[in-house]
């Protein structure tokens, strides 16, 4: 069985959602997340980056998002695979939204991380920006390509997740995003949320009942 090494609320959810809707088993194992637990060197001889999450497979741990939902969709037949004419297309989305979608969210999420605390609120104007420029290609390309965003595929459950937290960062920051600005992403959503294991794994984690339509209020990281 897969070993998924996770924590609520993080990109591990986002295989999570892939991985529950192809119906593939992970055993979930939950990541100490207290201070200087991500770089203990246990956990970095997973993960060298100390990052969450970890897919442990057959072959070897996975890092990464973007590079963790690429193994599963090879190995489970989740997407386009190697001689299929919308492999490029597929993987041109996937690590669109791992390095800029994502690496721009992360900017919202832990602002401290990049600059000093002075300069947090020019940092969010600016990433905000780039999210939404991003978001509104993600979207074009939903409607224009609806079939490599099928539900709770490696696309869609990296997609929900990032707006799920566009939504919900940086804390304290006045709102900026607005699902309804993207309808073809919203009325996917609304369908996430109607699934019975999203459903199941917002209430594990804590994600409230519309975990991508209407997220709770997101308490400042840690760490």
């Amino acid at each position: 069985m897969l070993i998924l090494h996770s924590a609520p609320d993080t990109a591990a959810t986002i295989l999570r959602l892939a991985a529950a809707e192809a119906g593939i088993a992970l055993e979930l194992r939950p990541v100490d997340r207290s201070p200087g637990a991500l770089d203990r060197p246990e956990w970095r001889a997973l993960n060298p980056t100390g990052t969450i999450p970890v897919l442990e497979t057959l072959a070897g741990p996975v890092s990464e998002t973007g590079a963790a939902l690429l193994w599963l969709a090879d190995a489970y037949g989740l997407g386009p695979g190697p001689q299929d004419a919308a492999r490029p297309a597929f993987l041109k989305w996937l690590f669109f939204l791992s390095n800029t979608l994502h690496a721009d969210l992360r900017q919202l999420i832990r602002p401290w991380r990049h600059v000093p605390p002075e300069a947090e609120a020019g940092l969010a104007t600016l990433a905000a920006a780039r999210v939404l420029t991003a978001l509104a290609q993600i979207e074009d390309a939903m409607r224009g390509t609806p079939a490599l965003f099928p539900l709770l595929g490696p696309l869609s459950a990296y997609t929900l997740v990032l707006t799920r937290w566009a939504a919900q960062y940086p804390t304290g920051h006045a709102p900026w995003f607005h699902l309804a600005a993207f309808p073809t992403l919203e009325a996917h959503a609304r369908k996430a949320e109607s699934l019975a294991v999203v459903r199941s794994i917002a209430a594990d984690e804590g994600l409230g009942a519309t975990p991508f339509t209407n997220p709770p209020a997101a308490e400042r990281p840690s760490a």
